[in-house]
């Protein structure tokens, strides 16, 4: 088990970026993480460029230092008018992780916009 976190609010500088959602990617503009029972919730704000099915954020992951998949949240559809959006889930990290990157999804352009490193607290 973690030691308790709290709740954390990270906070995300996307210096020398486009603004959020118009580098034509999918771009993780925010995390919040707490802790949840014996994993801890992300809660994940992405900014996209988002045109409806043709083009959309459709995921978020959380990876450990070494690239490892930790967990991920599947984003079922556009949020075209939802700009930018929040999407939770819990994930199971080992308690010798303390530092975890959250990267996003364009459905045309992969993995190609901001991510945010996250310290746990």
């Amino acid at each position: 088990m973690r030691p308790a976190i709290g709740a954390a609010l990270v906070a995300v500088a996307l210096a020398g970026c486009a603004p959020a959602g118009t580098s034509g990617c999918a771009d993780v503009v925010g995390v919040v993480v707490a802790e949840a029972g014996e994993g801890v919730r992300f809660d994940v704000t992405v900014a996209s460029a988002d045109t409806g099915w043709e083009k959309y954020a459709d995921l978020w992951e959380v990876r450990a230092p070494d690239g490892t998949v930790l967990g991920s949240r599947i984003l079922a559809h556009p949020h075209v008018d939802e700009q930018p959006f929040t999407r939770s889930t819990v994930v199971e990290v080992p308690p010798d992780v303390s530092v975890v990157e959250v990267v996003a999804r364009d459905s045309v352009d992969g993995f190609c916009g901001a991510s945010v490193e996250v310290e746990l607290p």
